[in-house]
């Protein structure tokens, strides 16, 4: 099967077409066996402009430099050759962060002596006394440079801290360690919690951990939680202050709502003694039920979820009946995982003859699923090379979710899904499937004006 697969990839490659295996060559293969084209570190990277996004954090979404800012009255100083800072004027521009972002630019004699690394506590310093209110927090934002150079950046850190007496962590934005235990945004995570000192305990708080924007003020999350005694739920995001943030050191336990925030809630328990439950972010609603359910029995609560699984069951069915006729496309760039989703919207009955996505060991399980019930869903990979030649004439494609999936379907109707607040459990099913029916709504509206 993997001769196949490379006869397939160079016959694909001489005729010019984006590479692709369908669901069921991949359950065949197995996770073990995965074509190298899938895995960016085998080859080299393309950075298509549907993925510019996707690959440029500061752009736009919540990447290394604007989650480090998470933590309120928090300032930011990036290190960086100005190649690896360009991108930070679009973040600056946003109301929030105009007054946030400070730039230390390196430049060559730097890269080469490393001597930058005496500047940042000085600049750290002369931040901090330009400034009419003294920040909580400066996050030191350094590139792939300094991990190249093997920089101790936890040591520098200290030493701004001697100069400001005020705390400094490191973020970093290093490409390089992606594909590894601790990429970027995992460690990121772990910054942003690493101020808190412990607390009591209080019985009745707990702190949401995984997403760098608050959940969808509608999300049924809030009420289960309700449910189950909770009076006081902490985002970082929807802390008013530095004050309200150390409170969440109060927290008698900890929901993981992303898989990459599970560093920073091993280190609350280690640390602050502070245990965690995790959850994922669902659009298949039974399983949404039955992790809901899980909840409950932990916490020792039995939850009323009938209404707001209605509500979502609504949505789809109201949808369905609009467009029975359905063909998706689903890309990565968007809140959610693209498997689970492309899954989530067959079990409803819906077509997907395409996914855009990055395969992991944790969302192989969706594509052994996806392998039974769509077993001709092609997969393609975003940074795969040939998808200079992707042609989506033939594809049937007839929506599109995810700007990624918009951008190769140009023509047909798109919802972009990667709002700042969170869609999750019932409340994103809902609203999911809202958002398709009101693109619908548009496009019928521009024909009959045209």
């Amino acid at each position: 099967m993997v001769e196949i697969t490379k006869m397939k990839a160079e016959k694909q490659k001489a005729e010019k077409e984006a590479f692709f295996c369908t669901t069921k060559e991949l359950s065949r293969l197995g996770l073990e066996q995965i074509p190298t084209q899938f895995q960016s570190h085998k080859h080299l990277i393309y950075s298509s402009p549907a993925t510019l996004a996707f690959n440029s954090p500061g752009a736009e979404g919540f990447g290394v430099k604007r989650a480090g800012l998470a933590v309120p009255d928090s300032i930011m100083l990036i290190v960086a050759p100005g190649c690896c800072g360009r991108n930070t004027s679009l973040i600056s521009s946003m109301k929030e962060y105009n007054d946030r972002f400070y730039y230390l630019m390196m430049d060559e004699t730097d890269i080469v002596t490393g001597r930058h690394l005496k500047k940042i506590p000085k600049a750290v310093a002369e931040i901090c006394e330009g400034l009419e209110k003294k920040p909580s927090v400066v996050m030191i934002c350094i590139t792939c440079v300094d991990a190249l150079l093997g920089t101790d950046m936890e040591r520098v850190c200290r030493k701004a801290e001697e100069k400001v007496d005020i705390p400094v962590r490191p973020c970093y934005m290093y490409a390089l360690t992606r594909e590894g235990r601790k990429p970027p945004m995992v460690h990121v995570r772990q910054s942003l919690y690493s101020l808190l000192e412990p607390q009591k305990k209080k019985g009745n708080v707990v702190n949401l951990l995984g997403f760098f924007s608050p959940l969808v003020d509608d999300c049924e999350l809030y009420d289960l939680l309700h449910q189950a005694g909770v009076k006081t739920i902490h985002e970082i995001s929807r802390c008013k202050d530095y004050e309200e943030y150390r409170t969440m050191s109060q927290a008698n336990f900890n929901l993981v709502l992303h898989p990459e925030a599970r560093f920073a809630a091993e280190d609350f328990h280690n640390r602050l003694k502070i245990p965690f439950i995790e959850l994922r972010r669902l659009y298949q609603m039974d399983k949404i039920e039955n992790q809901y359910r899980a909840l409950g029995q932990v916490l020792g609560v039995s939850f009323d979820q009938e209404s707001c699984k209605k509500e979502a069951e609504a949505a789809v069915e109201h949808f369905r009946e609009v467009c029975p006729d359905a063909s998706f496309a689903v890309g990565e760039c968007m809140n959610g995982d693209p498997f689970e989703l492309a899954l989530a919207l067959v079990r409803y009955g819906f077509q997907v003859p395409e996914i855009y996505g990055t395969i992991t060991a944790e969302n192989f399980v969706y594509i052994r699923h996806l392998a039974k019930l769509s077993p001709g869903t092609k997969i393609f990979s975003n940074m795969e090379p040939t998808m200079l030649y992707y042609d989506p004439a033939e594809s049937g494609v007839n929506f599109t979710i995810g700007k990624d999936a918009g951008y190769y379907h140009p023509d047909q109707p798109n919802v972009v899904w990667n709002q700042d607040r969170q869609p999750y459990g019932y409340a994103g099913v809902r609203r999911l499937f809202e958002a398709l029916l009101e693109t619908v709504e548009q496009d019928e509206r521009k024909g009959e004006r045209a």
